[in-house]
């Protein structure tokens, strides 16, 4: 498994995603055996429920902001700032505001 979304040479990480209405909106970037890059766009007030998964991944926020929790902790995240999420540890996201985030799963 080996692919890639971007195009070659330099590419505007903001406009990879565009909001949508009452949704949740995601594109995959990079997918290799040993992670994946994904950027997401979130209209406000969407989410993506509590779980876990078995390997740490790292967001950074590009713009907007959100909260993240972690072990049941909050985190405010806003555009310019990163935070990381360990595996096996449930983790929820909330937009306070539209943003857009990169999410690196390390698988190793």
């Amino acid at each position: 498994m080996s692919e890639s979304q971007l195009g070659e040479g330099v590419n505007a990480v903001a406009g990879l995603v565009d909001y949508q209405d009452g949704a949740v909106v995601s594109r995959t970037l990079v997918k290799k055996e040993k992670g994946t890059v994904t950027v997401f766009a979130f209209d406000q007030d969407q989410a993506l429920s509590e779980h876990s998964v078995p390997h740490d991944a790292l967001v950074q926020v590009i713009d907007g902001e959100t909260e993240i929790t972690i072990g049941g902790k909050p985190h405010a995240v806003r555009a310019g700032e990163m935070i990381l999420m360990p595996g096996n540890v449930p983790h929820a996201v909330k937009a306070t505001s539209r943003f857009k985030m990169i999410l690196t799963m390390l698988r190793g």
